[in-house]
């Protein structure tokens, strides 16, 4: 069975040219946690601790139940198909935050008025991609 992978390294995904957000904002939270709400979540605690993989899976887990006994089986069959990467994700798309891959594959979250994320676009050694567009031109 074929193995894919979202992950980056020394990457970093800057907000898409379409959004709305003018600073990263926490995604509002619903009685039933969003897609957006889990990935902010994971990344807002644990910087640098999850590869994109690993983030992608583990709310795709909490999303559907899936037994911790059953992780590694159903993490083979989830990975057998392409996942969509944090180009794709609210975050980068809506939510005004950039995702920074360290050369582990390790990720870690910034707002787009922080620093850290001018750092990141200043920086000629870390490889820059624009997060995917809401709207088609």
């Amino acid at each position: 069975m074929k193995t894919h992978t979202a992950n980056y390294f020394d990457t970093f995904i800057e907000v898409a040219d379409d959004t709305k957000a003018e600073a990263g904002t926490p995604p509002p939270v619903k009685e039933k946690k969003t897609v957006a709400a889990m990935q902010y979540e994971l990344l807002r605690k644990n910087p640098y601790r999850y590869t994109s993989d690993d983030i992608l899976f583990q709310v795709y887990a909490d999303r559907n139940e899936v037994d911790k006994g059953d992780y590694t089986e159903v993490r083979k069959v989830f990975f057998s198909k392409g996942q969509s990467c944090f180009r794709a994700s609210p975050l980068t798309k809506n939510y005004g935050f950039g995702i920074h891959s360290d050369s582990n594959g390790k990720i870690a979250l910034y707002g787009m008025e922080t620093k850290e994320y001018q750092k990141f676009m200043a920086d000629s050694n870390v490889k820059k991609v624009k997060a995917m567009r809401s709207q088609t031109k």
